[in-house]
């Protein structure tokens, strides 16, 4: 049973998660889908995860609209598509374990992948485009994390952040969307919530409600607060969260 304390920290988790990623263009992924991965199991808590940033980068979109790089966007729409359909059927295939497991070291090996890779050669045109979307849906879908997959090509596409940051909502809402439905469509994850938690539709109105708050609270932060802080603050948490989730599934695949 989902104790109170636990829907607290679910309902913090998006919190923060949207307040960062209205900061910096990233968050709600990294630090969401980790948390209620540990809490709701992997296949579910990626699933809310996804719902959740179909909601806040649709929300985010809006107030950054003119910034968006919609070229490069519709780029990447059909590979995203083609990514979450094998995202979906591993997720249908893998115990909760396993799925904790690759869930975990996605996020650790995706930061680490992220810091330590400072000079990275100049690589523009379509193709890498189109791979970063597939390869954003298919981790988004399996995972609920693609931010280190399009942090990585936009250092490729030396992307003005300003640009990149903006662009990411709508990629995000997409990918959120499409995992979401591709997962739900196949039957690969049972869309019941646990014991304790509202059904599926009034989580969802949730969600939304605290997006709106987090975009709120990080649209006045951000006048104060550095992107570099936020976008820092939100790797840690994602590290901590992806190390969790791992021992999570080491605990599960053992026992």
């Amino acid at each position: 049973m989902i104790e109170t304390g636990a829907v607290g920290i679910i309902a913090a988790a998006v919190l923060i998660g949207t307040v960062l990623q209205r900061m910096s263009g990233t968050g709600v992924g990294l630090v969401v889908a980790p948390v209620l991965s540990i809490l709701l199991g992997p296949s579910f808590g990626v699933l809310v995860t996804n719902l959740t940033t179909t909601v806040s980068g649709f929300l985010i979109m809006l107030s950054v609209w003119s910034l968006v790089h919609w070229r490069r966007f519709f780029l990447m729409l059909g590979p995203i598509i083609v990514g979450a359909v094998p995202g979906a059927w591993l997720v249908g295939q893998l115990s909760s374990g396993w799925l904790s497991i690759i869930l975990g070291s996605i996020v650790v090996a995706a930061l680490v992948v992220t810091f330590t890779l400072r000079s990275l050669p100049e690589w523009t045109g379509r193709l890498p485009v189109m791979l970063a979307g597939g390869i954003g849906g298919f981790f988004n879908t399996t995972s609920g994390v693609a931010a280190p997959v399009m942090v990585i090509h936009s250092r490729l596409a030396r992307w003005d952040h300003r640009s990149f940051a903006a662009t990411l909502q709508p990629i995000f809402m997409t990918m959120g969307a499409v995992s979401a439905l591709s997962k739900l469509l196949m039957g690969s994850v049972d869309a019941t919530p646990m014991e304790g938690l509202p059904e599926l539709p009034y989580l969802f109105l949730g969600i939304v409600c605290f997006v709106v708050v987090g975009i709120y609270i990080g649209t006045r932060l951000a006048r104060f607060v550095p992107v570099r802080w936020a976008r820092a603050a939100a790797m840690v948490l994602a590290a901590l969260g992806g190390a969790g989730a791992i021992v999570r599934g080491v605990f599960d695949v053992l026992a």
